[in-house]
C-alpha cells in the first residue's frame, strides 16, 4: 500500500500545474487520504477501466514500463521529476489521462531503479 502525504500531494500539484487530468487524480488522491491504490481504483473506473484486483495500479504500471524505463524518462524520474512522464504516458495514449498520474506517482513510490530492472535484465 502507498500513502501519499498531503505535503507530497503540494509538491505534485505544482509540478504537474499544466495538465487537467493530474490535477483532478490529485483531488481523487486527496480525498482518498493519500491511499494511491483506492485513488487509481477510483480513477479507473471513472476512465470506463474495471480493476478487478488488488495489484491493478502495479499492473498497469508494468504495462508502461517501456515508456517509464526510457533512459530521459528514467532519469526524470529518478530525480522526482514527474511532469514529462504524466505527459508521455497521456500523449502516447498507453493508458486514460486520468490513470497516467498514479501510475507515474507509483513508479516514484518504488522507486525507478527497482521498477526498470526487469527491462534492463531483458536487453541483455
Amino acid at each position: 500500500m502507498v500513502i501519499l502525504t498531503s505535503q507530497s500531494i503540494a509538491q505534485y500539484r505544482s509540478q504537474l500545474a499544466q495538465f487537467p487530468e493530474a490535477l483532478l487524480a490529485l483531488d481523487v488522491l486527496e480525498d482518498c487520504e493519500g491511499d494511491l491504490e483506492d485513488a487509481a481504483l477510483s480513477l479507473g473506473i471513472q476512465s470506463g477501466q474495471q480493476p478487478d484486483r488488488n495489484d491493478w495500479l502495479e499492473g498497469l504500471a508494468k504495462r508502461c514500463r517501456a515508456a517509464l524505463c526510457a533512459p530521459d524518462l528514467a532519469a526524470d524520474l529518478a530525480q522526482g521529476v514527474a511532469a514529462p512522464a504524466v505527459a508521455r504516458l497521456m500523449e502516447g495514449e498507453v493508458c486514460p489521462p486520468l490513470l497516467a498520474t498514479p501510475i507515474v506517482l507509483y513508479v516514484l513510490a518504488v522507486g525507478i531503479e527497482p521498477f526498470c530492472e526487469p527491462m534492463r535484465f531483458k536487453l541483455r
